[in-house]
């Protein structure tokens, strides 16, 4: 298990079902394929990432204490991730994650991350208690937050003094929940990561492309932005100026968690010292190799 992190993922650590079609598939379809159960959400996502490059994760989220959270903790703690300040609430079941992929295209997706509205404030405790900051030494290193805490919660993290020296790195976990990141929006630590679309509803716009996505949400007055727009473009964008990239061509072989990718893609560079442009050229290649099938941090 990972010791003394140098980041903290915030969100949803759950497991994650997907079933795959090799062929297309429409409302009703009853078709062959392969279903699977991994360790995901956002949050573990990126930790998972943000470990194969290098980094050493802590996760703040909620479990279970059932056999899926039992197996999960395990499964995180086997891939060196600290689980030591995730919260066990054996009130609570496991959140889960269903997706139907086809020709590597997302079909549908129910998320079920119940456990973790519930849990709330709770699962921030270690950054209070003295496990990972307090108020007096707050946390001062990078923090990747997801968008599946309530938007109450979004909002208390917007103002606490936890979060005082944090970098904060925010993605919206999808676009019905873009718009709980607006109590962020403003912050004047904050990177978002989001998709057209979800740059789309939180300034409530409909852009043509990535490139203007992020000028909407710099002109709503966000400090830091990063764009994708699938296999098209990615964009940095800030008062200082625009960068972009087209990603590789790829025939795509899975969807789900390749925006958490490029976000954990992105931070470990940035951490790493690459200079921006560099950043997000080593962003969208690593989301590319994942579509792809393949390790990104191979």
């Amino acid at each position: 298990m990972a010791s003394n992190p140098n980041i903290l993922c915030i969100g949803a650590v759950l497991w994650d079902i997907i079933g795959r079609c090799d062929d297309p598939m429409a409302l009703g379809n009853d078709k062959p394929g392969q279903i699977s159960r991994i360790p995901g959400g956002v949050a573990l996502n990126i930790a998972m990432t943000l470990q194969r490059m290098g980094l050493r994760p802590a996760l703040l989220s909620v479990v279970g204490d059932d056999s899926e959270g039992r197996d999960l903790r395990a499964a995180c703690a086997e891939m060196d991730l600290d689980v030591g300040p995730m919260l066990v609430d054996p009130a609570l079941p496991t959140d889960r994650y269903m997706a139907i992929e086809a020709q590597g295209t997302l079909v549908a997706a129910i998320a079920h991350a119940h456990s973790l509205e519930k849990a709330g404030a709770r699962i921030l405790a270690p950054l209070a208690d003295g496990r990972l900051g307090s108020e007096a030494t707050p946390w001062a290193g990078p923090v990747a937050v997801d968008g599946n805490l309530t938007q109450a919660l979004l909002a208390e993290i917007a103002q606490s003094p936890l979060f005082a020296a944090a970098d904060l790195r925010l993605a919206p976990a999808s676009p019905g929940k873009a718009e709980r990141l607006r109590p962020l929006l403003h912050h004047p630590r904050a990177t978002l990561y989001v998709n057209r679309e979800e740059a789309g509803l939180l300034t409530g716009t409909k852009p043509a492309n990535a490139a203007a996505a992020a000028q909407a949400l710099i002109n709503a007055g966000a400090r830091r932005v990063l764009v994708t727009e699938g296999a098209q473009m990615a964009v940095d964008a800030s008062a200082d100026g625009t960068l972009s990239a087209t990603p590789p061509p790829v025939e795509a072989q899975r969807i789900t968690g390749a925006g958490d990718t490029f976000m954990a893609a992105h931070i470990a560079a940035e951490v790493a010292g690459q200079p921006p442009e560099k950043a997000l050229f080593t962003a969208v290649n690593a989301a590319a190799a994942y579509v792809s099938g393949k390790d990104p941090a191979g």
